[in-house]
Order: structure tokens, then sequence, then C-alpha cells
């Protein structure tokens, strides 16, 4: 798991690489600042990881899956900078740092946010040596997942009000947290001039139960985590009266729950022809972090 972790640390710099020279792109105002900002503020890129290797796994075109994945990483840096905006979340910090919104303003906030969604389906669009037909199911993929997010969003304010069951809750966290991971892995096979819909669904299934686990770990973190580890204020699950699977269950059975779906995220994989060793390791690696 060292030598995973130095890995994905690698892989990020290269992410972050391919970010500047995009963002580079922009002209320069105060809301490209606040875009670059929220961009640069960390994060463990996880979305743009799973890009790559998922596209090495299928013989994908590397070039194409990393422009891919920057633009899945606009998209959800815009989504948390919505997030923390006082009409949502209300949240001051973001990774250890003031929140767009206290940094820049709230409308700039909520500009920047617009400005990365729209930048994200030209980065997509522009990426070379790749069938045009794969850049239009791209884009396709990538506004029915941004959309999907949002409707997750819409579901996650409609439960601060109502009494959902935990199959509503679960709904949620597929919408809200796992649809921008689909997106990120099906993109990546989206890369390869080789790809099918039967690998696509794959990554899909892994993506999909990767992020239940996910979103349960947060759940369980924003009880038991560090402020300090998590870069953001702890409790805030209790404060803003959100659903979720520990506030149902407890956090023995939430972890439980997270070991199941990273199993299942894990045997998803079998119909994929590649080396997806990393892909497995990953899926254990995010099961058992403290951040």
């Amino acid at each position: 798991m060292t030598d995973l972790n130095l890995y994905i640390k690698e892989q990020a710099k290269r992410i972050d690489n391919r970010l500047e020279f995009h963002l580079n792109q922009l002209n320069k105002s105060i809301v490209t600042d606040a875009m670059t900002y929220s961009v640069r503020n960390g994060g463990k890129r996880i979305r743009p990881f799973l890009t790559l290797e998922i596209a090495k796994a299928c013989g994908g075109n590397i070039d194409a899956a990393l422009d891919f994945g920057c633009a899945i990483e606009m998209i959800h840096t815009y989504s948390l900078i919505h997030d923390d905006l006082p009409c949502m979340d209300n949240d001051d910090m973001r990774r250890g740092k003031p929140s767009c919104h206290i940094a820049f303003g709230e409308e700039n906030a909520l500009l920047a946010g617009d400005s990365l969604l729209t930048h994200a389906f030209k980065v997509v669009a522009s990426a070379k040596n790749i069938p045009s037909s794969n850049i239009v199911t791209a884009v396709d993929y990538l506004s029915k997942y941004a959309n999907g997010m949002i409707d997750g969003q819409v579901l996650d304010l409609q439960f601060e009000d109502s009494n959902p069951t935990v199959d509503d809750v679960l709904s949620m966290y597929k919408l809200k947290t796992g649809c921008l991971l689909v997106a990120a892995c099906q993109l990546g096979c989206l890369s390869s001039e080789d790809w099918s819909l039967d690998m696509s669904e794959a990554a899909g299934d892994y993506a999909m139960n990767l992020g239940l686990a996910f979103q349960i770990m947060d759940d369980i973190l924003d009880i038991t985590g560090d402020a300090k580890t998590l870069g953001k204020p702890v409790g805030s699950d209790e404060k803003n009266q959100k659903s979720t699977i520990v506030k149902f269950y407890g956090l023995e059975k939430a972890r439980d729950m997270v070991d199941e779906y990273t199993n299942k995220a894990i045997n998803s994989l079998n119909t994929i022809y590649g080396d997806t060793s990393i892909l497995k390791d990953f899926a254990l690696y995010m099961a058992k972090r403290t951040y």
C-alpha cells in the first residue's frame, strides 16, 4: 500500500500539471483566479486517477484519458465550490483553506463554478488522437452523469426536511457521489478505440460500488475523523441534519457496508481483459483511508 500511495501521488502531480495547462488557457480575471485557487486546493484527484487507470486497463490513449480526467476534476471542483456556498452546506473551510466564497466572495465563487463546468466540455471536445465518435459519446456521458450528480444534490437538500429510507439515501449516494466516478471510469474506456459497451458497463459497476463505499466512509469520517487531517470540519452531517448510513445503522454496520461495496467493486473488474491490479488495490486502499 505504501508503493500504491506513492504511485497515486505521482499520478496526481501529472494530473496537476495538465490541469495547470488548461487553466492557463483562460482569460485572466478574478473569476479565473477563483477557479485556479479551487482547483489547486489539493484533493486526492481520485476521478482523473481512475480515468487513467481504466484507460490503461482498456488499452486506451493515455493523453486523451488525461484530458478526460482533467475535465471530470473540473466538474468535481465546481460541485465543491457550489456545495460550500451559504445556500447549500454553508462551509467556510475546504481542505484546510478558506472555501472559495470566503476567499473571493459569493458571487465570484458562483461564477467560478459555472466556468469550470463549462470549460470541462471544451477540454473533452479538444482531446487529440481519438475518434470523433468517442468524443461525442464522452460529451454525452459527461453531461448525463454531471446532471445525475445534481439530481443527487437535490435529494440531499430535500432529505434535510424529510424522513428518507435507507434505500432513498443509497439512491442519493449513487447519484451525488457515484455518477461522477462512473463518468471518470467510462471516459477512461472511451479513450480506447477498442472500447465496448461490456467494458464500459464493467467499469461503471466498479465505479458505482467504489462510490458507495467512498461515501459511506465519508459518513464514518465525519464522526470519527480529525478535522486537521480531513481539512474540513467534522460533525457537519449532524449540524446540517443530513441523512446518512451511519445515522441509520451505526458505525460498525457502516464499516461492514464499506467492505461489502469494496468487494463488489473489485469483482466487477473481472470482465475487463487488461491489468486491473492497481484498480483493485486502489479500492482496498480507499476503504481504509483516514482522510
